[in-house]
């Protein structure tokens, strides 16, 4: 059994406040709200739009087939946008500093297949505070059995070649949510250490979702479009690979990439430093001079801004950076970074050959030795 995780301030817990101080100072002296700016609002619309208006192409236009498998695959990529881009913030809190709006955009959640008030309990405030710690942080919690991402898990033999399998597996990331991960995370008694209840119209919200996304997705397009059903599987599933691969690379190559730790609390549930340096520890960015990617991704390249500022509109991220960094020298802390997407790639294909072969072939060294000290000792008592 695991015990719930406390954090203790060790001698670099200074580092947060300071941290907290300059980032707002900035805010103030520049007199820029947290919130989101007309830049951010034209994410927002460029994004929404786009989900919507490929949504309706493939539903009212005559197109061949191919383009219409072209285009599944291009809505589920904008899935996974309007979810980095729009709904992350507003789970946050951090698009507008009124409540309502941010409910609005959360809601668009639902239309992307996922339950923001799943994703509040198993991303902002399991996943957040408990970052990269096997038995709490479900998000490392992939594939059981399947992939590795800790040293706490015990390796096996399927798991050798991890690092060939995993970019597949994360393919079928969206199907899993779709159809099983919010149901499974809802039922559960806790997440991580997160003792569940919920309020009674969550149960109703959460059918009743999910219903209006199966709805919206499969029975309608069966309905409307002149295909059979296995053409019409093809491009539902092709939409959920493409929005799956998308999620699953860009999560992982914020926390599983050579330099994070997975640290693991001692026998009293304590982790020896404060919260802000753990994530410092446990959270990487890429790519962060790339417009595109900044774009793309929702900020989700700048994680340990995010991390450090989850109320901060992910658009502020850039300015802030800097800081951030600079601040985390002065105390010697490390700031973990990719130069570009591909590099963060190989980062992520690296650490899963550590946790997957690499460890397998040193476990099994370790156990072949130990076989043969333990011979050579009982032959010598013989």
């Amino acid at each position: 059994m695991t015990k719930k995780v406390k954090f203790t301030n060790a001698n670099k817990s200074a580092f947060y406040a300071t941290v907290r101080s300059r980032v707002d100072a900035y805010f103030t002296e520049n007199n820029v709200s947290t919130y989101a700016n007309g830049q951010m609002w034209f994410k927002a619309y460029f994004f929404l739009t786009g989900l919507v208006g490929t949504y309706l192409l493939i539903l009212t236009a005559s197109l061949s087939l191919p383009i219409m498998l072209l285009l599944a695959i291009i809505l589920g990529m904008f899935g996974a946008f309007v979810g980095f881009n729009v709904c992350h913030d507003a789970i946050h809190k951090a698009l507008s500093p009124h409540l309502a709006v941010n409910k609005i955009f959360s809601f668009v959640f639902n239309l992307i297949g996922a339950s923001p008030y799943v994703w509040n309990i198993c991303h902002n405030i399991v996943h957040h505070t408990y970052t990269n710690i096997a038995g709490h942080d479900e998000d490392i919690d992939v594939a059981p059995g399947l992939i590795r991402f800790s040293d706490a898990e015990t390796v096996n033999r399927v798991q050798r070649y991890q690092h060939f399998y995993a970019f597949v597996l994360y393919s079928f990331a969206m199907l899993s949510w779709v159809f099983r991960k919010d149901y499974k995370k809802f039922f559960q008694k806790k997440i991580g250490e997160h003792v569940l209840t919920h309020p009674k119209i969550e149960y109703f919200k959460l059918f009743f979702y999910k219903g209006i996304y199966y709805f919206l997705f499969i029975v309608l397009p069966l309905i409307i479009l002149d295909v059979t059903w296995w053409q019409f599987l093809i491009g539902f599933l092709a939409m959920q690979f493409s929005q799956g691969l998308v999620l699953g690379l860009v999560f992982q190559l914020a926390h599983v990439v050579e330099g994070t730790s997975f640290p693991n609390p001692d026998t009293h549930g304590n982790i020896e430093e404060a919260w802000a340096e753990h994530q410092m520890r446990t959270t990487a960015n890429f790519a962060t001079d790339s417009k595109l990617t900044s774009f793309l991704c929702g900020g989700l390249n700048r994680q340990i801004e995010h991390h450090l500022f989850p109320k901060v509109c992910h658009i502020h991220y850039p300015a802030i950076g800097g800081i951030v960094k600079e601040t985390a020298a002065e105390f010697g802390l490390p700031y973990i970074e990719s130069s570009t997407f591909g590099a963060a790639l190989v980062s992520h294909y690296k650490t899963l050959r550590k946790l997957g072969k690499e460890t397998y072939a040193e476990n099994k060294y370790i156990n072949k030795s130990s076989c043969l000290f333990t011979r050579k000792v009982s032959a010598a008592y013989l």
